[in-house]
Protein backbone atom coordinates (compact mmCIF):
# COMPACT_ATOMS: atom_id res chain seq x y z
CA UNK A 1 0.00 0.00 0.00
CA UNK A 2 0.76 3.44 -0.78
CA UNK A 3 2.03 5.95 1.97
CA UNK A 4 1.79 9.03 -0.07
CA UNK A 5 -1.32 10.12 1.13
CA UNK A 6 -0.42 9.37 4.89
CA UNK A 7 -0.02 13.50 4.08
CA UNK A 8 -1.88 17.01 4.19
CA UNK A 9 -3.34 18.75 0.60
CA UNK A 10 -1.01 21.87 0.60
CA UNK A 11 2.14 19.77 0.29
CA UNK A 12 1.12 18.81 -3.55
CA UNK A 13 -0.31 22.35 -4.16
CA UNK A 14 3.44 23.91 -2.81
CA UNK A 15 4.96 21.09 -5.14
CA UNK A 16 2.50 21.89 -7.92
CA UNK A 17 3.11 25.76 -8.05
CA UNK A 18 6.79 25.03 -7.54
CA UNK A 19 6.55 23.20 -10.91
CA UNK A 20 4.50 25.80 -12.71
CA UNK A 21 6.87 29.03 -11.92
CA UNK A 22 10.50 26.61 -12.41
CA UNK A 23 11.24 26.28 -8.27
CA UNK A 24 10.93 22.70 -8.13
CA UNK A 25 14.23 21.79 -8.58
CA UNK A 26 15.62 24.08 -6.73
CA UNK A 27 18.57 22.13 -4.76
CA UNK A 28 16.43 22.85 -1.01
CA UNK A 29 17.73 21.58 2.49
CA UNK A 30 14.79 21.19 5.07
CA UNK A 31 15.09 20.25 8.67
CA UNK A 32 12.68 18.52 11.44
CA UNK A 33 13.33 19.70 15.09
CA UNK A 34 11.93 21.24 18.42
CA UNK A 35 12.02 24.35 19.23
CA UNK A 36 11.50 23.42 22.85
CA UNK A 37 10.58 20.12 25.22
CA UNK A 38 7.25 19.45 25.96
CA UNK A 39 5.77 19.91 29.57
CA UNK A 40 8.99 21.01 31.03
CA UNK A 41 10.95 17.96 30.11
CA UNK A 42 14.77 17.76 30.58
CA UNK A 43 15.45 15.94 27.46
CA UNK A 44 13.55 14.57 24.60
CA UNK A 45 14.12 10.75 23.13
CA UNK A 46 14.43 10.57 19.54
CA UNK A 47 11.50 7.72 17.88
CA UNK A 48 9.71 6.66 14.67
CA UNK A 49 12.44 6.87 12.80
CA UNK A 50 13.19 3.54 11.48
CA UNK A 51 8.98 3.46 10.69
CA UNK A 52 9.42 6.55 8.65
CA UNK A 53 12.22 4.97 6.29
CA UNK A 54 9.65 1.92 6.33
CA UNK A 55 6.65 4.59 4.84
CA UNK A 56 9.39 6.04 2.67
CA UNK A 57 9.75 2.91 0.74
CA UNK A 58 6.28 3.03 -0.12
CA UNK A 59 5.84 6.72 -0.67
CA UNK A 60 4.84 7.01 -4.30
CA UNK A 61 1.49 7.73 -6.41
CA UNK A 62 0.08 4.77 -7.68
CA UNK A 63 -3.58 4.61 -9.54
CA UNK A 64 -5.69 5.24 -6.79
CA UNK A 65 -3.91 8.11 -5.77
CA UNK A 66 -3.63 9.84 -9.23
CA UNK A 67 -6.67 8.88 -9.94
CA UNK A 68 -8.26 10.75 -6.79
CA UNK A 69 -5.69 13.90 -7.19
CA UNK A 70 -7.44 14.32 -10.59
CA UNK A 71 -10.87 13.65 -9.92
CA UNK A 72 -10.73 16.34 -7.02
CA UNK A 73 -8.79 18.78 -9.00
CA UNK A 74 -6.06 18.48 -6.27
CA UNK A 75 -3.51 19.51 -8.53
CA UNK A 76 -2.63 20.32 -12.30
CA UNK A 77 -2.01 17.75 -15.26
CA UNK A 78 1.91 18.74 -15.13
CA UNK A 79 1.89 17.88 -11.17
CA UNK A 80 0.15 15.00 -11.92
CA UNK A 81 2.98 14.01 -14.24
CA UNK A 82 5.93 14.65 -11.98
CA UNK A 83 4.01 12.27 -8.82
CA UNK A 84 3.36 9.67 -11.41
CA UNK A 85 7.28 9.00 -11.27
CA UNK A 86 8.11 10.33 -7.83
CA UNK A 87 10.89 8.35 -5.90
CA UNK A 88 12.19 10.19 -3.12
CA UNK A 89 16.28 10.55 -4.64
CA UNK A 90 17.50 12.78 -2.42
CA UNK A 91 19.86 12.33 1.34
CA UNK A 92 18.26 12.19 4.89
CA UNK A 93 20.93 12.44 7.99
CA UNK A 94 19.52 12.45 11.40
CA UNK A 95 19.28 11.38 14.95
CA UNK A 96 18.60 7.79 15.47
CA UNK A 97 16.24 5.96 16.81
CA UNK A 98 16.47 6.18 21.03
CA UNK A 99 18.98 9.42 20.69
CA UNK A 100 18.33 12.14 23.14
CA UNK A 101 17.47 15.08 21.38
CA UNK A 102 17.36 18.55 23.39
CA UNK A 103 15.68 22.10 21.99
CA UNK A 104 17.41 23.16 18.15
CA UNK A 105 19.13 19.65 17.69
CA UNK A 106 18.85 19.28 13.87
CA UNK A 107 16.99 15.64 13.99
CA UNK A 108 16.47 15.11 10.49
CA UNK A 109 18.09 17.20 7.80
CA UNK A 110 16.24 16.32 4.56
CA UNK A 111 17.90 17.42 1.23
CA UNK A 112 16.96 17.21 -2.00
CA UNK A 113 14.95 19.46 -4.82
CA UNK A 114 12.12 21.41 -3.51
CA UNK A 115 9.76 19.10 -4.87
CA UNK A 116 11.43 15.74 -3.67
CA UNK A 117 11.67 17.07 0.02
CA UNK A 118 8.37 19.48 0.58
CA UNK A 119 6.00 16.33 0.42
CA UNK A 120 7.35 14.29 3.01
CA UNK A 121 6.94 16.92 6.02
CA UNK A 122 3.68 15.81 7.09
CA UNK A 123 4.33 11.94 7.25
CA UNK A 124 7.83 12.79 8.90
CA UNK A 125 6.31 14.93 11.34
CA UNK A 126 2.79 12.60 12.12
CA UNK A 127 5.28 9.46 12.81
CA UNK A 128 8.22 11.29 14.48
CA UNK A 129 6.11 13.56 16.55
CA UNK A 130 3.74 10.41 18.16
CA UNK A 131 6.62 8.24 18.40
CA UNK A 132 8.97 10.33 20.22
CA UNK A 133 6.05 11.80 22.30
CA UNK A 134 5.50 8.21 23.62
CA UNK A 135 9.07 7.35 23.97
CA UNK A 136 10.17 10.73 25.97
CA UNK A 137 7.01 9.72 28.17
CA UNK A 138 8.59 5.73 28.41
CA UNK A 139 11.81 7.01 29.03
CA UNK A 140 11.06 8.77 31.80
CA UNK A 141 8.72 6.13 33.72
CA UNK A 142 11.91 3.69 32.38
CA UNK A 143 14.09 5.68 34.91
CA UNK A 144 11.81 6.05 37.64
CA UNK A 145 11.68 2.27 37.89
CA UNK A 146 15.15 1.66 38.01
CA UNK A 147 15.28 -2.08 37.72
CA UNK A 148 12.20 -2.63 37.77
CA UNK A 149 10.74 -3.92 34.40
CA UNK A 150 7.77 -2.25 32.90
CA UNK A 151 5.00 -3.54 30.31
CA UNK A 152 3.49 -1.58 27.97
CA UNK A 153 -0.04 -2.16 27.82
CA UNK A 154 -1.86 0.47 26.23
CA UNK A 155 -3.57 -0.87 23.21
CA UNK A 156 -7.25 -0.32 24.77
CA UNK A 157 -6.29 3.75 24.87
CA UNK A 158 -5.17 4.49 21.62
CA UNK A 159 -6.09 4.28 17.84
CA UNK A 160 -5.32 1.05 16.07
CA UNK A 161 -1.96 1.60 13.74
CA UNK A 162 -0.89 4.01 17.04
CA UNK A 163 -1.02 1.40 19.53
CA UNK A 164 1.62 -0.55 17.35
CA UNK A 165 3.69 2.78 17.23
CA UNK A 166 3.25 3.32 20.90
CA UNK A 167 4.36 -0.16 21.91
CA UNK A 168 7.83 0.05 19.79
CA UNK A 169 8.63 3.59 20.62
CA UNK A 170 7.96 2.67 24.56
CA UNK A 171 10.39 -0.28 24.24
CA UNK A 172 12.94 1.71 22.27
CA UNK A 173 12.89 3.68 25.36
CA UNK A 174 13.33 0.64 28.49
CA UNK A 175 9.98 -0.91 28.43
CA UNK A 176 10.70 -5.27 28.09
CA UNK A 177 7.65 -5.98 26.74
CA UNK A 178 4.08 -5.31 25.31
CA UNK A 179 0.64 -6.63 25.59
CA UNK A 180 -0.03 -5.60 21.86
CA UNK A 181 0.62 -8.88 19.68
CA UNK A 182 0.95 -6.97 16.35
CA UNK A 183 3.76 -5.30 18.01
CA UNK A 184 5.68 -8.74 18.64
CA UNK A 185 5.16 -9.79 15.40
CA UNK A 186 6.12 -6.91 13.79
CA UNK A 187 9.41 -5.34 15.92
CA UNK A 188 9.98 -8.35 17.64
CA UNK A 189 8.87 -6.93 21.39
CA UNK A 190 8.73 -9.60 24.11
CA UNK A 191 4.83 -9.50 24.73
CA UNK A 192 3.20 -10.32 27.91
CA UNK A 193 -0.90 -10.77 29.42
CA UNK A 194 -3.01 -13.66 31.16
CA UNK A 195 -6.00 -12.21 32.11
CA UNK A 196 -8.45 -9.83 32.64
CA UNK A 197 -11.16 -8.95 35.50
CA UNK A 198 -13.91 -10.77 33.34
CA UNK A 199 -12.49 -13.89 33.25
CA UNK A 200 -12.82 -14.22 36.97
CA UNK A 201 -16.31 -12.96 36.86
CA UNK A 202 -17.52 -15.99 34.42
CA UNK A 203 -16.51 -18.34 36.67
CA UNK A 204 -18.85 -18.87 39.62
CA UNK A 205 -16.02 -18.58 41.75
CA UNK A 206 -12.61 -16.46 41.78
CA UNK A 207 -11.22 -20.07 42.84
CA UNK A 208 -12.80 -21.69 39.93
CA UNK A 209 -11.38 -19.22 37.67
CA UNK A 210 -7.57 -19.24 38.79
CA UNK A 211 -7.38 -23.24 39.18
CA UNK A 212 -8.78 -22.97 35.22
CA UNK A 213 -5.96 -20.69 34.49
CA UNK A 214 -3.36 -21.88 35.95
CA UNK A 215 -4.37 -25.35 34.41
CA UNK A 216 -3.86 -23.44 31.00
CA UNK A 217 -0.84 -21.39 31.47
CA UNK A 218 0.62 -23.27 34.11
CA UNK A 219 1.99 -22.16 37.73
CA UNK A 220 4.33 -18.94 36.41
CA UNK A 221 1.30 -17.41 35.72
CA UNK A 222 0.09 -14.07 36.81
CA UNK A 223 -3.46 -14.37 39.60
CA UNK A 224 -5.36 -11.30 39.24
CA UNK A 225 -6.42 -11.08 42.66
CA UNK A 226 -8.53 -7.98 43.47
CA UNK A 227 -11.57 -8.54 41.68
CA UNK A 228 -13.04 -9.18 44.91
CA UNK A 229 -11.70 -8.84 48.03
CA UNK A 230 -7.57 -8.86 47.89
CA UNK A 231 -7.06 -10.74 51.21
CA UNK A 232 -9.09 -13.50 50.05
CA UNK A 233 -7.83 -13.28 46.94
CA UNK A 234 -4.88 -13.81 47.69
CA UNK A 235 -5.29 -17.03 49.88
CA UNK A 236 -7.27 -18.16 47.34
CA UNK A 237 -4.38 -17.96 44.68
CA UNK A 238 -1.93 -19.52 47.18
CA UNK A 239 -3.98 -22.53 47.74
CA UNK A 240 -4.88 -23.24 44.24
CA UNK A 241 -1.47 -22.82 42.88
CA UNK A 242 0.81 -23.30 45.52
CA UNK A 243 3.66 -21.65 47.04
CA UNK A 244 5.30 -21.00 43.50
CA UNK A 245 3.00 -19.19 42.27
CA UNK A 246 4.81 -16.76 39.54
CA UNK A 247 2.85 -13.62 40.37
CA UNK A 248 -0.03 -11.67 41.67
CA UNK A 249 -1.73 -8.67 40.12
CA UNK A 250 -2.96 -5.27 41.58
CA UNK A 251 -5.09 -3.09 39.63
CA UNK A 252 -7.04 -1.08 42.33
CA UNK A 253 -6.63 0.67 45.53
CA UNK A 254 -4.02 2.74 47.34
CA UNK A 255 -1.08 0.90 45.87
CA UNK A 256 1.66 1.07 48.50
CA UNK A 257 0.16 0.44 51.08
CA UNK A 258 -2.04 -2.82 49.54
CA UNK A 259 1.41 -4.07 47.90
CA UNK A 260 2.77 -3.90 51.28
CA UNK A 261 0.00 -5.68 52.18
CA UNK A 262 0.00 -8.03 49.87
CA UNK A 263 3.83 -9.04 50.29
CA UNK A 264 3.22 -9.57 54.11
CA UNK A 265 0.50 -12.06 53.18
CA UNK A 266 2.42 -13.59 50.25
CA UNK A 267 5.44 -14.22 52.68
CA UNK A 268 3.25 -15.75 55.64
CA UNK A 269 1.75 -18.11 53.59
CA UNK A 270 5.06 -19.22 52.25
CA UNK A 271 5.03 -17.54 48.47
CA UNK A 272 8.32 -15.60 49.40
CA UNK A 273 9.30 -15.28 45.44
CA UNK A 274 6.15 -14.73 44.18
CA UNK A 275 5.97 -11.26 42.15
CA UNK A 276 3.40 -8.63 42.40
CA UNK A 277 3.01 -6.69 39.58
CA UNK A 278 0.67 -3.36 39.98
CA UNK A 279 -0.99 -1.64 36.88
CA UNK A 280 -3.92 1.13 37.61
CA UNK A 281 -3.37 4.02 35.89
CA UNK A 282 0.39 4.12 36.47
CA UNK A 283 2.40 7.01 35.04
CA UNK A 284 6.36 7.96 35.93
CA UNK A 285 5.05 9.60 39.29
CA UNK A 286 3.15 7.34 40.46
CA UNK A 287 6.48 4.59 39.50
CA UNK A 288 8.33 7.04 41.73
CA UNK A 289 5.98 6.99 44.47
CA UNK A 290 6.24 3.14 44.59
CA UNK A 291 10.05 3.12 44.40
CA UNK A 292 10.12 1.88 48.50
CA UNK A 293 6.86 -0.50 47.75
CA UNK A 294 7.52 -4.24 47.53
CA UNK A 295 6.80 -3.85 43.63
CA UNK A 296 8.47 -6.20 41.28
CA UNK A 297 7.18 -5.44 38.09
CA UNK A 298 4.93 -2.55 36.43
CA UNK A 299 2.33 -2.47 33.66
CA UNK A 300 1.48 1.07 32.45
CA UNK A 301 -1.34 1.99 29.71
CA UNK A 302 -2.95 5.33 29.31
CA UNK A 303 -0.16 7.11 30.26
CA UNK A 304 2.73 5.89 27.83
CA UNK A 305 0.28 5.40 24.65
CA UNK A 306 -0.68 9.44 25.14
CA UNK A 307 2.76 10.94 25.90
CA UNK A 308 1.90 11.06 29.85
CA UNK A 309 -0.07 14.44 28.99
CA UNK A 310 2.24 15.46 26.32
CA UNK A 311 0.85 13.65 23.08
CA UNK A 312 2.88 15.50 20.21
CA UNK A 313 6.84 16.15 20.91
CA UNK A 314 6.23 19.57 19.44
CA UNK A 315 8.40 19.08 16.11
CA UNK A 316 8.61 21.20 12.78
CA UNK A 317 10.01 20.42 9.29
CA UNK A 318 11.08 23.84 8.40
CA UNK A 319 13.22 24.67 5.10
CA UNK A 320 16.72 26.26 6.15
CA UNK A 321 18.61 26.72 3.28
CA UNK A 322 17.90 26.90 -0.75
CA UNK A 323 20.25 27.52 -3.87
CA UNK A 324 19.37 31.39 -5.64
CA UNK A 325 18.89 31.31 -9.18
CA UNK A 326 22.73 31.95 -9.91
CA UNK A 327 23.53 28.57 -7.72
CA UNK A 328 24.70 30.45 -4.89
CA UNK A 329 23.33 29.02 -0.83
CA UNK A 330 21.09 31.03 0.87
CA UNK A 331 20.62 30.08 4.18
CA UNK A 332 16.41 31.22 5.14
CA UNK A 333 14.77 30.85 7.95
CA UNK A 334 11.24 32.26 9.42
CA UNK A 335 11.10 34.98 11.96
CA UNK A 336 7.99 34.73 13.39
CA UNK A 337 7.37 35.78 17.37
CA UNK A 338 7.96 32.42 19.13
CA UNK A 339 7.60 30.83 15.91
CA UNK A 340 11.21 31.65 14.15
CA UNK A 341 13.80 29.20 13.22
CA UNK A 342 17.78 29.16 12.82
CA UNK A 343 18.81 29.02 8.79
CA UNK A 344 21.72 26.90 7.73
CA UNK A 345 22.38 23.28 7.52
CA UNK A 346 23.62 21.77 10.36
CA UNK A 347 25.91 19.03 12.30
CA UNK A 348 25.31 17.77 15.87
CA UNK A 349 27.88 16.91 18.32
CA UNK A 350 26.93 16.17 22.10
CA UNK A 351 29.89 17.83 24.11
CA UNK A 352 31.30 15.39 26.86
CA UNK A 353 33.43 15.56 30.29
CA UNK A 354 34.60 12.50 31.75
CA UNK A 355 31.28 11.26 29.90
CA UNK A 356 28.85 13.05 30.99
CA UNK A 357 27.17 15.29 28.48
CA UNK A 358 27.35 19.42 28.80
CA UNK A 359 25.69 20.81 25.53
CA UNK A 360 24.33 20.71 22.32
CA UNK A 361 26.91 22.03 20.13
CA UNK A 362 25.30 22.67 16.93
CA UNK A 363 27.13 23.84 13.26
CA UNK A 364 26.17 26.05 11.34
CA UNK A 365 26.72 26.41 7.63
CA UNK A 366 24.42 27.59 4.33
CA UNK A 367 24.27 24.90 2.24
CA UNK A 368 24.74 21.40 1.55
CA UNK A 369 28.67 21.27 2.22
CA UNK A 370 29.65 19.02 5.68
CA UNK A 371 29.85 21.64 7.79
CA UNK A 372 32.08 19.90 10.64
CA UNK A 373 33.75 16.08 11.30
CA UNK A 374 33.69 14.62 14.79
CA UNK A 375 37.76 14.92 14.22
CA UNK A 376 37.08 18.61 15.04
CA UNK A 377 35.30 17.74 18.10
CA UNK A 378 37.53 15.65 20.17
CA UNK A 379 35.43 15.40 23.25
CA UNK A 380 32.56 15.22 21.99
CA UNK A 381 29.55 12.56 20.41
CA UNK A 382 28.69 12.77 16.75
CA UNK A 383 24.84 12.00 16.94
CA UNK A 384 23.85 12.33 13.09
CA UNK A 385 24.01 9.58 10.68
CA UNK A 386 23.21 9.04 7.07
CA UNK A 387 19.51 7.22 7.12
CA UNK A 388 18.89 7.97 3.12
CA UNK A 389 21.85 8.28 0.58
CA UNK A 390 20.56 9.49 -2.79
CA UNK A 391 17.20 7.35 -2.52
CA UNK A 392 18.79 4.64 -0.53
CA UNK A 393 17.66 3.40 2.66
CA UNK A 394 19.77 2.41 5.47
CA UNK A 395 17.61 -0.86 6.78
CA UNK A 396 19.78 -0.83 9.39
CA UNK A 397 16.96 0.90 11.63
CA UNK A 398 14.05 -0.86 9.88
CA UNK A 399 12.12 -4.18 11.23
CA UNK A 400 13.24 -6.39 14.63
CA UNK A 401 16.87 -5.55 14.65
CA UNK A 402 16.76 -2.02 13.98
CA UNK A 403 14.45 -1.98 16.88
CA UNK A 404 16.50 -3.69 18.69
CA UNK A 405 19.23 -1.93 18.09
CA UNK A 406 17.71 1.25 19.13
CA UNK A 407 16.68 0.10 22.20
CA UNK A 408 19.95 -0.43 22.92
CA UNK A 409 21.60 2.61 22.00
CA UNK A 410 19.18 4.72 24.04
CA UNK A 411 20.17 2.77 27.18
CA UNK A 412 23.66 3.78 26.32
CA UNK A 413 23.41 6.87 25.63
CA UNK A 414 20.92 7.73 28.40
CA UNK A 415 23.44 7.19 30.62
CA UNK A 416 25.52 10.68 29.45
CA UNK A 417 23.06 12.44 31.07
CA UNK A 418 23.59 14.85 33.74
CA UNK A 419 22.34 13.27 37.21
CA UNK A 420 19.85 16.25 37.09
CA UNK A 421 18.39 15.32 34.06
CA UNK A 422 16.62 12.48 35.86
CA UNK A 423 14.22 14.66 38.01
CA UNK A 424 10.64 14.51 36.86
CA UNK A 425 10.03 17.92 37.82
CA UNK A 426 9.28 20.68 34.87
CA UNK A 427 12.51 22.42 34.47
CA UNK A 428 15.03 23.84 32.07
CA UNK A 429 16.47 21.35 29.73
CA UNK A 430 19.11 19.38 31.29
CA UNK A 431 22.05 20.63 29.10
CA UNK A 432 22.17 24.16 26.78
CA UNK A 433 21.71 24.17 22.77
CA UNK A 434 25.06 25.98 21.59
CA UNK A 435 25.21 27.00 17.89
CA UNK A 436 28.27 28.18 16.17
CA UNK A 437 29.13 29.12 12.94
CA UNK A 438 31.10 26.40 10.79
CA UNK A 439 34.38 27.18 9.78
Amino acid sequence: MSSAFLTDRYELTMLAASLRDGTAQRPSVFELFSRRLSGGRRFGVVAGVGRLLTLLRDFHFGEDELRYLRDNDVVDAAALRYLEDYRFTGTIRGYRDGELYFPGSPILTVEGSFADAVVLETLALSVLNHDSAVATAASRMSIAAGERPLAEMGSRRAAEQSAVAAARAAYIAGFAATSNLEAGRRWGIPTMGTAAHSWTLLHDSEEAAFRSQVESLGVETTLLIDTYDIRTGVETAIRVAGTGLGGVRLDSGDLPLVAAAVRTQLDELGATETAITVTSDLDEYAIAALAASPVDFYGVGTSVVTGSGYPTAGMVYKLVARQDPSGAWVSVAKASADKGSKGGRKSAFRALQNGVAVSETISVADGFEQVDSAAEHPDARALQVVLVDGGQIDSAHEGAAGTAAAREHHLRVREELPVRALALSKSDPAIPTVFVDAD
